[in-house]
């Protein structure tokens, strides 16, 4: 019962959200102007006083997908934007989402695919409900029905996070026996048209500490994630970045600096290459007043975006330093 009012409550949010923007004539983003300084994202229309993370963008900018979850995490759907003509149109589910946990959408370099993560049954037999990684393709009419990936791939362990090299090779977290850590960042190898069973990074990405939600670009030159117990994490989690030299190997990974990174989690990166914009989600907050006199106050606080949920953040790569490949 919970979960269905959480549901009522995600959609009238987005109906309520989507008109007092502009009923008539869309929303105006514009994803080729990517701050020189870390901005929120496109506040009121996807940063919002609910909890949204993981943003994917279609190489040609013309679809947006993101996490949308309620307060308490009983929801975990995935949104849909569309761009028609100069004009984005509201948010809404994604037509394959709503029923299970859908979250951690990530475009295959071309935009054939369209990657998350799913609790949704592998099978009519499948009663397991553990995380596993899916996909929908592109095709003549739209896009295909979600399928997953192989039981190479998909365990009986949770995956997480998926991202895909221009050659397919796949990224993605998991806690496998072997983990160093709390969690790890995980690589399949796709030849011949089949991944390959997964590898744990070498200790240039991973750790005895946690990391999870590796972002790889399509050349695989660059990996982003998320590590949290790092000596020098800034606090709640941190971004990290690790290059791969000439040999082929992770070199030791470096946190993103406060510039990015804050005393709270900063996770689910993203880079849109063609517009030179580095995405992420993070959880700070505004700065409160050191005395509050009215419920008001505490309400007002609550319903704005920097309300400590999650956020969708972004600046133009240079601040990063990186080739765009």
């Amino acid at each position: 019962m919970m979960k269905r009012y959480s549901l009522v409550f995600v959609f009238c949010f987005l109906a309520f959200s989507g008109c007092k923007q502009d009923r008539h004539s869309g929303h105006a983003l514009n994803l080729s102007s990517a701050p020189d300084s870390l901005e929120l994202f496109a506040e009121g229309i996807i940063s919002t006083p609910l909890n949204e993370r993981d943003i994917a963008i279609s190489s040609q900018g013309d679809e947006i997908f993101y996490s949308l979850f309620s307060y308490d995490n009983s929801i975990r759907t995935l949104i849909h934007i569309q761009k028609k003509g100069k004009s984005w149109k509201d948010p809404e589910i994604a037509w394959f989402a709503g029923k299970f946990f859908d979250l951690e959408p990530s475009f295959a370099p071309d935009g054939s695919k369209l990657y998350f993560i799913s609790n949704r049954p592998m099978s009519e037999t499948d009663n397991t409900a553990d995380h596993n990684i899916w996909f929908v393709a592109k095709n003549d009419t739209g896009w295909s029905n979600p399928q997953p990936l192989p039981e190479i791939i998909n365990s009986g362990s949770d995956e997480f996070y998926p991202s895909v090299s221009a050659n397919g090779n796949l990224y993605f977290t998991a806690h496998y026996p072997d983990a160093l850590g709390g969690e790890d960042i995980y690589m399949s190898n796709f030849s011949n048209d089949h991944y390959l069973k997964p590898e744990r990074l070498d200790t240039g990405v991973n750790s005895v500490n946690w990391e999870f939600n590796a972002y790889v670009s399509p050349d695989e030159k660059y990996l982003l994630f998320s590590s949290f117990g790092r000596k020098d994490d800034l606090g709640g989690g941190d971004l990290y970045i690790s290059i791969k030299d000439d040999s082929g190997k992770w070199t030791a990974a470096r946190n993103l600096g406060p510039g990015i990174n804050s005393e709270k989690l900063d996770y689910c990166p993203f880079i849109d290459w063609p517009r030179n914009a580095f995405y992420f989600t993070s959880n700070r907050s505004g700065d409160v007043p050191d005395l509050i006199t009215s419920i008001k106050e505490v309400e007002a606080l609550a319903e704005r975006s920097l309300n400590g949920m999650g956020n969708i953040y972004w600046v133009n790569i240079s601040v990063l330093g990186l080739e765009n490949p």
